[in-house]
């Protein structure tokens, strides 16, 4: 019974999930509120924690890979700059997927529950996702507020993606495109 439950698992469709941006942004509270259904206030800053979880999308049942990276490193000198940061790894993701035609990516701006907080409007958010052809979701990991929306929205553009390179694939075209591992066929959040 084991091995049939295990050989099912891996017959499921399996969509990878990366988490970046600024440190203190919410990623790892986003993560851990759609994997786990709770809040946590005083999270620990991450280093890299990755988790899997069964969902059923549309009416399949899939697994989500969700890879929560740190967010401090790399970006120290310009936390601040929110959208700086944002466009920096963007610019960095699409310099390591430079071969793909479209990444599934999504912009989340989340903490929407603290308002008057806020340091990105609410339009210039958009205006800028609209710039770069992606989907702009506000989320707040501490009341939920579109926390699976975000998760979900990101597995339809990747099945998406996954259908279009199949159909390029097994149809017109398929010589000429370069084959590329399961592994490099992952979307960022």
């Amino acid at each position: 019974m084991a091995a049939s439950k295990s050989k099912n698992q891996s017959s499921l469709a399996l969509h990878k999930v990366i988490m970046v941006g600024s440190g203190g942004v919410g990623k790892s509270a986003l993560t851990l509120q759609f994997m786990y259904d709770e809040f946590v206030e005083d999270y620990e800053p991450t280093k890299a924690d990755s988790y899997r979880k069964k969902v059923v999308l549309d009416g399949e049942e899939v697994q989500i890979d969700i890879l929560d990276t740190a967010g401090q490193e790399d970006y120290a000198a310009i936390r601040d700059n929110y959208f700086s940061a944002t466009a920096e790894f963007r610019e960095q993701i699409l310099r390591v997927k430079a071969e793909e035609d479209k990444i599934p990516l999504l912009v989340v701006g989340n903490k929407s529950d603290l308002e008057e907080r806020r340091q990105v409007m609410v339009d210039e958010a958009r205006s800028k996702a609209e710039e770069w052809g992606v989907q702009y979701v506000e989320t707040s990991a501490k009341t939920r507020a579109n926390v699976d929306k975000v998760f979900f929205d990101l597995m339809r553009e990747v099945r998406a993606k996954k259908m279009s390179e199949n159909k390029d694939r097994n149809g017109k075209g398929s010589k000429n495109k370069k084959k590329r591992s399961f592994k490099e066929r992952c979307c960022l959040l």
